[in-house]
């Protein structure tokens, strides 16, 4: 069985949704997503650092759940959300992005799919580019050569989804 597993894919897909509930299911530690409490705090437009910040925070976080010696972590996003996020509103990704991206150890990335209604919020900021967004998603985790699973469904089914894969060590689609 996998010990820690990263949550990610586009803007309102489920991330934290599926992160808590399969903490929850497999009595786990969720690791919160730091960007949100980031953003929140700063209270101003972001800049690059900012993201560079945030991606080194969320490493820090899974870290620090490292250390408690859970048996199973769930992060609920991962410094390649940060790789994309740059590179969507900046046109490149950060050598500091970078080098945490090659440090970053999943046992199993979980890409949420676009499959669910789109959710206004502050935060998010491409509702139009999903697809593209899902697309690069994809193709670099295939790049990366990272063992992950695509997780759809809504409500219930999307959390049935993902243990199911989960559990049968599932890889790729």
């Amino acid at each position: 069985m996998y010990k820690k597993i990263a949550i990610t894919g586009p803007e309102s897909t489920g991330k934290s949704w599926l992160a808590n509930e399969l903490a929850e299911y497999y009595q786990a530690v969720c690791v919160e997503e730091y960007a949100r409490e980031y953003l929140n705090q700063i209270n101003k437009p972001y800049k690059i650092a900012d993201v560079e910040a945030i991606a080194a925070g969320q490493c820090k976080a899974v870290e620090t759940a490292v250390k408690t010696g859970a048996k199973m972590i769930f992060s609920d996003t991962e410094v390649l959300v940060c790789k994309i996020w740059t590179e969507v509103v900046y046109g490149y990704c950060p050598d500091s992005i970078q080098k945490l991206i090659e440090k970053q150890m999943f046992d199993m990335y979980l890409l949420c799919d676009i499959d669910l209604p789109w959710e206004p919020d502050p935060l998010r900021e491409h509702p139009h580019r999903r697809e593209e967004l899902f697309a690069r998603y994809q193709k670099a985790l295939d790049e990366l050569g990272w063992s992950y699973a695509i997780v759809s469904g809504h409500g219930n089914n999307r959390l049935v989804n993902a243990v199911r894969k989960l559990e049968n060590g599932h890889n790729s689609i």
